[in-house]
């Protein structure tokens, strides 16, 4: 995993998202070979380039991209069977041609980046769509929804049909994230996803990564000494919490790490005794 290891260490990271993300699926598909999925991403972008022509504009250029990735790939949003950790990994996703938001966003992205088209995701609240900026041209794809074209109040209608807030029109929110940021975000999907199945052992994976792309974070700490008491790693689990306390000493919850700190120490201190 040593590129999606550079991806999460930087946000200016210029190391590929796609091989990130094959790798990131590593953990569903220990032996996963990324690289004939690379050859079909280059494929792809090889067929649409074929497609272009220099008399082309911003907006032919995109229906020519569109026309081959949801109506003849037929790419498409796995509204079935949403919360499969498969439709967070890259490898699946080219192969079924189903994800969600963020993982046919990557696959997208990786196309239009061979091909130097000005593209970047957005991160919006519940939802992940993708930006296309041009001089004289600028829209935002829905990539989940069969490429739907939205303006920017659409972007905020979105983001409050999705979380069911009161989601304020600001410019921020319709920012471009990083390349580490989207792999950060899919960390958290798959970290939600492993816990709510009671995965332990791949939830402990991704934490793993969590905790390495964001040392600070303290909420990555508690959720992963959880995870190592559900995996009777007691030790690693009360570094953690000892961890989270020390990162956030006002923490509203200390009391109840503290009951569990002393509860392991009572537990190792009996499994040393001769």
């Amino acid at each position: 995993m040593d590129t999606l290891r550079e991806l999460l260490m930087r946000d200016d990271s210029d190391a590929p998202i796609d091989l990130a993300a094959l790798e990131l699926s590593r953990i569903e598909f220990p032996n996963l070979n990324p690289q004939p999925f690379l050859d079909i991403l280059d494929s792809y972008a090889n067929e649409i380039d074929s497609r272009f022509r220099t008399e082309h504009d911003a907006v032919e250029r995109l229906q020519i991209l569109h026309e081959f990735f949801f109506r003849e790939q037929g790419f498409a949003g796995n509204q079935t069977d949403y919360y499969n950790p498969r439709n967070s990994c890259l490898n699946e996703v080219i192969a079924t041609r189903q994800g969600i938001p963020i993982s046919l966003a990557v696959v997208y992205l990786s196309i239009a980046e061979r091909l130097e088209m000005p593209m970047a995701g957005v991160g919006l609240p519940g939802h992940f769509i993708v930006r296309y900026d041009e001089e004289d041209f600028q829209t935002f794809v829905d990539v989940y929804n069969n490429g739907e074209l939205l303006d920017e109040e659409q972007c905020f209608a979105l983001g409050r049909q999705m979380t069911g807030m009161d989601l304020a029109p600001s410019p921020g929110i319709l920012n471009a994230v990083s390349n580490r940021q989207i792999m950060v975000r899919m960390l958290n999907n798959l970290r939600s996803i492993y816990l709510r199945g009671k995965s332990y052992v791949k939830a402990g994976q991704v934490l793993d990564l969590l905790v390495e792309a964001s040392p600070s974070d303290a909420d990555s700490y508690i959720l992963r000494g959880a995870v190592n008491v559900e995996l009777r790693k007691y030790q690693a689990a009360k570094a953690d919490f000892e961890q989270y306390l020390a990162l956030v000493p006002d923490a509203r919850d200390r009391q109840r790490v503290e009951d569990q700190i002393a509860a392991l120490d009572r537990y190792l201190l009996r499994s040393v005794r001769p």
